[in-house]
């Protein structure tokens, strides 16, 4: 059972991020992966919210390790970190980086903070 909940939570993260991925890359023209970007900041958030409301385990497998897991990417992140530092956007490889971890850790506590009210 615990497969199945992690891949029915897998399947619609993964298509989530998929679709809103590609509807946030259309309308942005900068040189800075926002997409990848504001999907794993807000799913560090929400992964804080569900790890401060102590879910039973199951939900935790389908939203937490499924959903969530699905959603976000750290293979996309480093992929496209790699991609504008060696477009010679140093600079802006730099800032995307560092700014996704720091506001994925500020992310997972304010949503941790959230969730205990």
């Amino acid at each position: 059972m615990d497969i199945i909940l992690v891949g029915i939570g897998g399947a619609f993260g993964g298509t989530l991020r998929f679709f809103l991925g590609k509807y946030i890359s259309e309308r942005s023209r900068i040189g800075f992966p926002v997409a990848t970007f504001l999907i794993n900041i807000s799913g560090a958030f929400f992964l804080g919210v569900l790890y401060s409301a102590q879910v039973d385990n199951r939900i935790y497998l389908l939203l937490g390790d499924g959903f969530l897991g699905a959603y976000t990417t750290f293979s996309t992140f480093m992929y496209e970190g790699f991609t504008v530092f060696r477009d010679n956007a140093r600079a802006n490889a730099a800032i995307y980086v560092s700014s996704t971890i720091l506001l994925g850790v500020a992310g997972f506590f304010a949503g941790y903070i959230l969730g205990k009210y």
